[in-house]
């Protein structure tokens, strides 16, 4: 995997496999670089999460898909076998833009989801609850 450390802190490993990344293999290299899963997402076809940050640093493992991280003036697009790693308390909105879901193994250092509102929390986990998406 190659990997880029931009200066806000964001990490981005590429995947550079001739195979298809697995959910064990993804899991283990999110373990390898200290990062405990709280879970496996999957995102619908043109998916979009509202402004939030995480209060924790957080990793997204890309286990299928394709989706599109907005940062301030930054979009990073991961596609299936890339790792994203977010600082804490950086703002981002997350899109799905085509008609594939996207799914990723989640997680942080402890294992815990904590997350800050910048918007109206669509997309959320607890938005989807109430409003049954």
């Amino acid at each position: 995997m190659f990997y880029y450390k931009l200066n806000n802190g964001i990490t981005i490993y590429k995947w550079s496999q001739k195979e298809e990344p697995t959910e064990s293999l993804m899991q283990q290299k999110l373990e390898s670089l200290g990062f405990i899963s709280y879970g496996v997402q999957t995102c619908s076809p043109w998916f979009e999460r509202s402004m939030h940050a995480h209060d924790y640093e957080e990793i997204r493992a890309a286990l299928s898909g394709c989706i599109t991280f907005h940062f301030e003036n930054l979009p990073i697009t991961l596609e299936a076998g890339d790792i994203l790693i977010i600082p804490p308390g950086i703002p981002h909105q997350v899109y799905v833009h085509n008609s594939k879901p996207f799914t990723a193994i989640k997680g942080s250092h402890s294992g815990e989801r904590k997350v800050t509102e910048h918007g109206d929390g669509k997309g959320s986990l607890e938005y989807l609850q109430q409003n049954g998406g």
